[in-house]
C-alpha cells in the first residue's frame, strides 16, 4: 500500500502531506487514521510511547473519546528528504464542557511508500473559555480557504 505524496518531499508535496494528515485527524476516525502509519510505526506522544497500528488505533480511540468536538490545524515547519516537521494547534472540550487549546510540534519520518514510520510529538495544552475558541468550522476537515495556523498567531 502506498500513501502519496511519497518522499523525497518537495515544498508542494510536503504541504500536501501535512494537509492530508490534518484532514485525516479531523475525521476523528481512528481506523482510517491508523492506515497512514506503518504496521510497526513508533510514536512518542507527550510521555506516551505507542508502537504499531493496533496500538495507534487504540490510542486515537481513547483520545477522541475524551477530546470532544476536536478541531486541528497543522502547518509545515520544515522538510528534507523523507522527513517533515510540523507545528499544530487543536481545540476540544471534555465531557464536562471545559474547553482546551493544545499546541505542539511533530517530527515525522516516512518510508518509501509514504507511510509514517516515526512520529515524535511534543504537546502542551491550557484551558480556554468557550468564547476564546478560534476553530469553529463544522466538524470534519477544515474548509479550503479557511485561515491557517499562522493567521491566529499560534
Amino acid at each position: 500500500m502506498t500513501r502519496p505524496p511519497l518522499p523525497p518531499f518537495t515544498l508542494q508535496s510536503a504541504i500536501e502531506k501535512v494537509r492530508l494528515a490534518e484532514n485525516g485527524w479531523n475525521s476523528r476516525d481512528p481506523e482510517k487514521v491508523a492506515l497512514a502509519y506503518t504496521v510497526d510505526s513508533r510514536w512518542r506522544n507527550r510521555a506516551e510511547f505507542v508502537v504499531g497500528r493496533p496500538a495507534i488505533e487504540a490510542f486515537l480511540t481513547r483520545k477522541w473519546t475524551r477530546e470532544l468536538d476536536y478541531r486541528l490545524i497543522k502547518e509545515l515547519w520544515a522538510f528534507a528528504g523523507n522527513r517533515i516537521a510540523v507545528r499544530f494547534a487543536y481545540e476540544f472540550h471534555d465531557d464536562s464542557g471545559n474547553w482546551f487549546r493544545a499546541y505542539g510540534n511533530e517530527n515525522w519520518e516516512f518510508d518509501a511508500d509514504g507511510l509514517m514510520k516515526f512520529r515524535h510529538a511534543s504537546i502542551n495544552e491550557h484551558p480556554i473559555n468557550a468564547d476564546q475558541r478560534a476553530f469553529k468550522w463544522p466538524l470534519g476537515a477544515r474548509p479550503e480557504g479557511h485561515w491557517g495556523l499562522s493567521h491566529f498567531g499560534f
